[in-house]
């Protein structure tokens, strides 16, 4: 049961608390309904995915072009994240800027298309669930990487700490990035 919604500063972008229903045994949630009254929740997700990474792992900027392009429900399943998103929508009164949010169970993040998302992981253990309205096609994935980049990033760690993969610090700076 999804208890309140915030618009972001990117457009589109929003974020959904949900309500945890909690007793002697654990807890409970309800995180997603098809035949929900929210726009963000009735798209049709083809593709749910799962990350689980180490304190300090940032995966991203990743996105999809064209065709492909995916709108993502986001959520923190265990741990806590940074998460940082970048509007490439040129026609998006947000295109060219960054939002960066902290992110926790109890919350869902809906990204919609034409959104550039990475996230660094603030604890152990942090995994992540997200679903996808397209397919992946690895043809039509790009990212750029936001330490070669001039996004003026408050990060919560020594950025020489961060771990990334061989693909994603192989990106290209944004300023290099080629969208269309």
């Amino acid at each position: 049961m999804i208890l309140k919604s915030k618009k972001l500063k990117l457009e589109g972008v929003k974020l959904f608390k949900i309500k945890k229903y909690t007793d002697s045994r654990g807890h409970f949630k309800e995180t997603y309904l098809l035949n929900s009254k929210l726009n963000e929740f009735n798209l049709n997700y083809v593709q749910e995915n799962e990350s689980t990474s180490k304190k300090n792992v940032f995966r991203g900027m990743h996105f999809q072009k064209g065709r492909y392009s995916q709108s993502k429900l986001l959520r923190v399943i265990n741990g806590s994240i940074l998460d940082v998103m970048f509007d490439l929508r040129e026609k998006s009164p947000s295109f060219n800027k960054k939002l960066t949010i902290k992110l926790v169970p109890d919350e869902i993040l809906f990204i919609p298309k034409g959104i550039a998302h990475g996230f660094l992981s603030l604890e152990n253990n942090t995994t992540i669930s997200y679903k996808c309205d397209q397919y992946y096609k690895p043809r039509f994935e790009f990212g750029f990487n936001p330490f070669k980049s001039n996004l003026n990033i408050n990060w919560p760690i020594n950025t020489k700490d961060i771990i990334l993969s061989s693909r994603d610090k192989n990106f290209p700076s944004l300023k290099e990035l080629k969208i269309n």
